[in-house]
């Protein structure tokens, strides 16, 4: 499931998968194709354990066995099906890439199942009989599903796939192949366990402690350009980097001291008569612990005795404790294995509670979960940026078990020739960040070699300037990976860190100086909760969202490259954003007028309009989707009631349950939802539509479904019915529809969906979604927290400045931190109009005398290599969508942010029954 990773995401992943495996939403073609005949297959014996990919297809359901092919040059899970002889059909709906039927010539002549009279093939099969995806990486014997589709998913030299027919739960478990991937993969040489021979190579200590003090004021403290107060965490972050790199030096000494003088804001935001900062606490203590203090009097306070006295005792299931053991409103095994460090450096016993919630996140990969879930959760991926962490703290505090073993040998495995590690599983490029962690480990496990070869890797990493950037190569440095970098680089680590006593004494320096606020009270409307230059670069990103290579004709993106087929669910997602931005109005008003005027994309003789999609009109008329349509025509003034030659209102109250649908029915989960709205997003985008359109009466039985479907944490589920998950996404989108009523459980349900909105914020401001660290997330997290931008204004700055790191050079922004690189449509479109804060109940750009930018009636040029517009690679080129996996852009849940909501998934989606392309 290419990058979406961590045990609090496998459920996540495998909702997003399922819809993902089972749209990839080439945006509800007119077409039902069987693939021709493909050319003569690869023979089985050209692949190897390390050449080639191997596909099997079950045809058990229909008294056939396991088919298996070979594609030598494997390209895209998609390409590999027709290269290994098998045909394939898609759905009227989903078009080509929704893989409905299958069918081999060595199985009953190569008829394709399931039969036309079993299934039509019309829209997208149910989530209890459709054709499941799974794969397995080199060396992995147990298969993952997989959230990307075939077109958008690679295989790897030495990987085999596999496509199973019935049933899978959108909560993971089920309907796995009944075959391991050891009884179809070739034989051959499995991954050996030796250390990369690389040159050798010193980080350049002086150098990197030299850039890091650039960024001091005063030479004390890190201080945000436009922020009026210290950054104290990116302060004690630098102060331990530099320990690492220069010793008990007069500036770490002098750091060290002005934070303890200042720990009570630092470590004690909420006042001292409350618990403090777990994250910062533990950064407090093992600063202290590294330059010889007392992590028990730190500043006059016992910082690690507080600590302490966050763990939790009782295992609630919900914030502040997901589970026995956790440190108080921590949501990540990052900060917890940082915690329990620095208890252990105070010699304090962490709780064995403490310990075993961290060993229990080890993934089946071998890494740990940068997530904390629910105890007995499964998790598939682990982060490798998180990792090391975990280990450090089992291993320092000598925890029994497997846990580190197993994660040592994944580490083994992960990493690469080059000396480095990935940012996520399966990448071939280095990551400082993780690359920097990992060395780290490596050292206290005696992996003396190993640990080198990282180091070495990380000194032709280090810039010009001294400090290192994020990726391989990068010329701009940045501080979180440098901190990494330099403690590796200076064979330490944080659970080994020390100083030397300072040579000179050092002058207290005095705080900052606030600067005087206005002595005017603002007008107009209210300022937002943070300063210029500290989220994304909006030029950049709508020249990405705008560009001819993405936008065919400037008027919808496509699907598949090449194919004609219009994405409409993200060609509203992009207008949502110009809107939101108001950076482009003449491309918004060409969208606008292409989709009201219904025009056509490039399917002929079959071409589409987004009524196709929507499906108004029609008995498969879908409410999210009709509602997702109505808010954009009322975010640029036009008239829903007489848009794309419709009344769309009267459609949404038209698409209003009555009762839950009886079996084989499954339009209606329940009175009250709308007709084919698979998920909360849907849901929410018909209320807001509704509401926005005055249509309170009608609007009142939808609001009270969404309403009822809010866990007690004051989250919400992504799909409709509730499979129990809890989702940023979903949680920020039914804030915003409740939002628009008055009614007091509303109000107080928005306070709830905001409070553990804010309570799922990660230490580097990102969001926990589907894809891992999100940006989809990050960008719905700052609309709904928006709504109370006045409480939540740190949590905002945090995020859009989370977001602002995501943003590439060209402008696009990655899927999550923790994934695969380069910029997606999908995740720029949310990145972009979410970093703004406004609502979707409020959204409004005003486009009167606005020319729209002509279009063109000629095919849009593909983009190099004849790949998806959708998906830019690190280099440039792009990337393929998904076939039968929904959002192609791989990450799954939350990065489906509006696609189903926003995409015709939404009549996909729930009618398979789970989710994918949710929104």
């Amino acid at each position: 499931m290419g990058n979406a990773r961590g045990s609090a995401r496998s459920g996540g992943r495998r909702l997003l998968a399922l819809l993902c495996a089972a749209v990839t939403t080439v945006g509800g073609g007119a077409l039902l194709l069987a693939q021709a005949a493909p050319a003569a297959a690869d023979p089985l014996g050209a692949c190897t354990a390390t050449k080639g990919a191997v596909v099997a297809v079950d045809f058990g359901d229909w008294g056939g066995t396991v088919v298996r092919g070979c594609d030598a040059t494997p390209t895209t899970g998609y390409d590999l099906l027709h290269e290994a002889g098998f045909t394939t059909a898609g759905t009227e709906h989903d078009g080509p890439a929704f893989i409905c039927r299958l069918g081999h010539t060595d199985f009953d002549g190569g008829r394709q199942y399931p039969t036309p009279d079993k299934e039509a093939c019309g829209l997208t099969p149910p989530a209890a009989a459709y054709w499941s995806y799974w794969t397995a990486p080199p060396g992995q014997d147990f298969w993952t599903y997989s959230p990307l589709g075939a077109m958008a998913h690679k295989p790897k030299d030495g990987s085999v796939e596999a496509w199973v027919y019935g049933g899978t739960k959108p909560g993971g478990g089920g309907g796995e192949p009944s075959f391991p991937p050891s009884a179809v993969r070739p034989g051959g040489v499995a991954p050996g366990d030796t250390p990369p021979v690389v040159p050798p190579g010193e980080v350049k200590l002086k150098d990197a402690s030299a850039w890091l003090k650039t960024r001091l004021t005063n030479g004390t403290y890190v201080q945000d350009e436009g922020a009026e107060a210290p950054n104290y965490y990116q302060t004690a972050q630098t102060a331990l980097a530099l320990a690492a790199g220069e010793g008990g030096s007069a500036t770490v000494e002098k750091m060290t001291r002005y934070l303890a003088d200042h720990v009570e804001e630092f470590v004690y935001p909420q006042g001292v008569r409350q618990p403090p900062s777990v994250g910062n606490a533990a950064l407090a203590a093992l600063l202290a612990a590294s330059t010889g203090r007392d992590p028990r009097d730190f500043g006059g306070h016992d910082v690690a005795g507080d600590l302490a006295g966050t763990v939790c005792t009782t295992g609630a299931g919900v914030a502040p404790c997901v589970g026995k053991g956790d440190f108080s409103d921590v949501g990540d095994v990052e900060t917890q294995s940082l915690a329990v460090l620095a208890l252990l450096r105070a010699k304090i016993a962490p709780p064995a509670e403490s310990l075993a919630r961290i060993a229990a996140h080890l993934c089946k990969d071998g890494g740990f979960s940068p997530t904390l879930v629910r105890d007995g959760d499964a998790c598939t991926y682990g982060d490798p940026a998180t990792t090391p962490y975990a280990m450090i703290a089992l291993h320092t505090a000598n925890v029994s078990g497997d846990a580190v073993a197993r994660a040592r040998k994944a580490l083994y495995k992960a990493q690469l020739k080059t000396g480095a590690f990935g940012a996520y599983a399966g990448v071939e490029t280095g990551d400082v960040g993780s690359t920097g962690r990992s060395a780290q480990v490596l050292r206290i496990l005696g992996d003396t070699m190993r640990a080198d070869a990282a180091v070495s890797w990380l000194s032709r990493q280090q810039t010009k300037a001294g400090g290192f950037g994020f990726d391989e190569g990068a010329a701009d440095p940045e501080p979180y990976p440098t901190w990494a970098a330099v403690v590796a680089g200076a064979r330490t680590s944080l659970a080994t860190l020390t100083t030397k006593k300072p040579d000179p004494e050092p002058t207290p320096t005095p705080p900052p100086t606030k600067t005087p606020g206005p002595t005017t009270k603002p007008t107009g409307v209210p300022k937002p909760p943070w300063e210029p230059g500290q989220g994304p670069d909006v030029a950049r990103a709508t020249a990405f969202l705008t560009d001819g290579q993405r936008l065919r004709q400037g008027h919808y993106y496509e699907n598949v490259a090449g194919t004609g087929f219009a994405d409409f669910g993200l060609t509203i997602d992009g207008a949502y954003a110009l809107a939101a931005t108001g950076s482009d109005d003449a491309t918004l008003r060409g969208v606008v007028d292409f989709l009201d005027q219904q025009g056509t994309d490039a399917t002929r003789p079959t071409a589409r309009t987004v009524n196709d999609w929507t499906g108004v009109g029609t008995s498969h008329a879908a409410g999210g989707s009709i509602g997702k349509l109505a808010v954009l025509a009322q975010s640029v003034g036009r008239d829903p009631r007489n848009f794309a030659g419709h009344d769309l209102v009267a459609a949404l109250a038209g698409a209003t349950c009555a009762a839950p649908s009886k079996a084989p029915d499954r339009s209606c989960p329940a009175k009250g939802a709308y007709r084919y709205a698979p998920s909360v997003f849907a849901q929410s985008l018909g209320v807001i539509a509704q509401q926005r359109a005055g249509e309170t009466a009608a609007a009142a039985g939808p609001l009270a479904f969404l309403r009822s479907l809010q866990h007690a944490s004051g989250a919400w589920p992504s799909l409709v019915p509730s499979t129990g998950d809890s989702e940023v996404d979903s949680t920020a989108m039914a804030a915003m529809a409740l939002d628009l009523d008055q009614d007091a459980a509303s109000r107080a349900a928005v306070d709830k969906a905001l409070a553990w909105i804010a309570s799922r914020q990660l230490a580097d401001g990102g969001f926990p979604g589907a894809s891992g660290n999100s940006v989809n997330s990050a960008g719905l997290a700052v609309q709904g927290l928006s709504l109370d931008a006045g409480k939540y204004g740190a949590q905002i700055r945090k995020a859009r400045l989370f977001l602002k790191k995501q943003q590439n050079a060209d402008g696009g922004f990655n899927v999550a931190a923790d994934g695969q690189r380069g910029s997606d449509v999908r995740a720029s479109t949310q990145a972009l109009g979410g970093a703004f804060g406004t609502s979707f109940g409020t959204l409004h750009r005003d486009l009167s005398g606005t020319t729209p930018r002509p279009g063109s009636d000629d095919p849009a040029p593909a983009p190099s290599g004849g790949g998806s517009p959708n998906i830019v690679t690190p280099d440039g080129g792009s990337g393929d969508l998904a076939a039968t996996g929904a959002p192609v852009w791989g990450t799954a849940l939350a990065a489906l942010v509006l696609t189903l909501a926003g995409c015709g998934t939404v009549v996909a989606v729930r009618r398979r029954g789970t989710a994918g392309s949710h929104r």
